[in-house]
């Protein structure tokens, strides 16, 4: 078949080969396997590959709209740019944390990339109990480098705002402003939860107090253009494996705040360990190494940086690190809010069989997200966040154990 390079449309498996023979990664005469792995809500994903042989890719492409709704759900196709973007970007710092992209066409919205296949999505392998001993660390690695690399920290001011203009993001970031910051707080038709859970959600809702540190903490996300972020940092954009960690999906790139990727990956954490009890010191062991390889690379960059005289200003590392902090757990508060009752959820509760636990569970994630929201300023570091989600989860019993 022919294939068009100035025309968008949706590819198929069929079309899907044609491209990767036209751009020379397969050759005419071969034979050329290609399935539709895709399960999230904005794109098509192919996996390619010749049988018995060593090349094997990723093709993905931007759908105009989200497949979660249908079609009366218009996205911009621009997200395919901006991720293929992001992912270069992340690439020149962190180049063994982010899969390596070998072509992109932003006509036809869409990235062909490294095959990950030999790793697992994280949020699957946590959920059945498979073991990355390197995660939090990795994790940690790639939100200081590209944390400090990309913000006025580590670019100049011109620099730094040109970075900015690239990485405009104004759709994507609307769906993250209503359906983590808003809609959650109020009665809006995008929320999905169970009719157990009515009561709790309507209190949650009248909550004054609540809403309005959420409001402070949209504001920041609507005005802190810190550093370039992922935008969506939860075990589902992870793959990995006992050695090898990998990010993917930065299609919410934009300019945002520094705490807003890190209080993502530790709500999602929380939300494995209150699916799993009996790993809970793991999975905050994975925070903690977070955490720690975070603050110590950071700080590491800060003090080898001459160019900026305030980075020699006793207290002012200090006080950045504790306002990431801060920020990270009242994000994070914000987004198991949201999981657990708006539009998109995660498996680590929704696949909890027994109806009776999965309510409770998803009542404690309320709990807990509401409380990070109103108490991150007193929670000073991991061990306190650990003590704090052993007062808040009568489920741990008195075997639970601080880090």
């Amino acid at each position: 078949m022919t294939f068009q390079f100035d025309v968008y449309k949706p590819l198929t498996e069929e079309s899907a080969i044609s491209l990767l023979k036209k751009l020379h990664f397969f050759a005419e005469d071969e034979h050329v396997t290609c399935r539709e792995i895709g399960d999230g809500n904005l794109n098509l994903v192919f996996q390619m590959s010749t049988q018995g042989s060593t090349k094997k890719w990723i093709v993905k492409q931007a759908l105009p709209y989200a497949k979660v709704v249908g079609e009366s759900w218009p996205l911009t196709l621009k997200r395919a740019k901006i991720e293929s973007e992001a992912l270069l970007q992340f690439a020149k710092f962190t180049p063994h944390l982010v899969p390596e992209v070998l072509y992109s066409n932003e006509t036809l919205a869409l990235t062909i990339m490294e095959d990950l296949s030999h790793l697992s999505i994280a949020r699957t392998g946590l959920i059945k109990g498979d073991s990355y001993p390197n995660l939090g660390k990795d994790i940690g690695t790639f939100l200081a480098h590209i944390l400090f690399k990309t913000s006025d920290l580590g670019l100049s001011p011109t620099e730094k705002k040109e970075k900015a203009q690239q990485f405009s993001n104004p759709e994507l970031c609307k769906i993250t402003e209503d359906l983590v910051f808003t809609d959650p707080f109020f009665d809006h038709d995008t929320n999905d939860f169970e009719p157990e859970l009515s009561e709790k959600v309507e209190q949650l809702w009248k909550e004054d107090e609540l809403k309005l540190e959420v409001a402070k903490l949209k504001r920041l996300f609507l005005t802190n253009g810190d550093a370039l972020i992922h935008g969506d940092l939860h075990t589902g954009s992870i793959f990995a494996s006992e050695h090898e960690t990998k990010i993917i999906d930065p299609e919410f790139a934009f300019y945002g705040p520094f705490g807003f990727d890190l209080g993502h990956f530790i709500a999602n954490l929380l939300f494995n360990a209150l699916r799993r009890p009996p790993a809970q010191t793991e999975l905050f062991g994975f925070i903690h190494d977070t955490w720690e390889t975070f603050s110590s690379v950071f700080t590491s960059l800060w003090k080898e940086d001459k160019n900026n005289p305030f980075l020699q200003v006793n207290g002012y590392l200090d006080y950045t690190l504790r306002t990431v902090w801060q920020d990270a757990l009242g994000f994070a508060g914000c987004e198991m809010i949201r999981r657990t009752i708006g539009l998109a959820h995660v498996a680590d509760l929704d696949t909890i069989e027994e109806s009776e636990l999965r309510i409770r569970t998803k009542e404690i994630a309320l709990d807990i997200g509401r409380s990070l929201i109103l108490n991150r300023v007193e929670i000073k570091n991991v061990q306190d966040l650990h003590e704090f989600y052993i007062e808040n989860n009568e489920f741990l019993g008195n075997n639970a154990r601080t880090v």
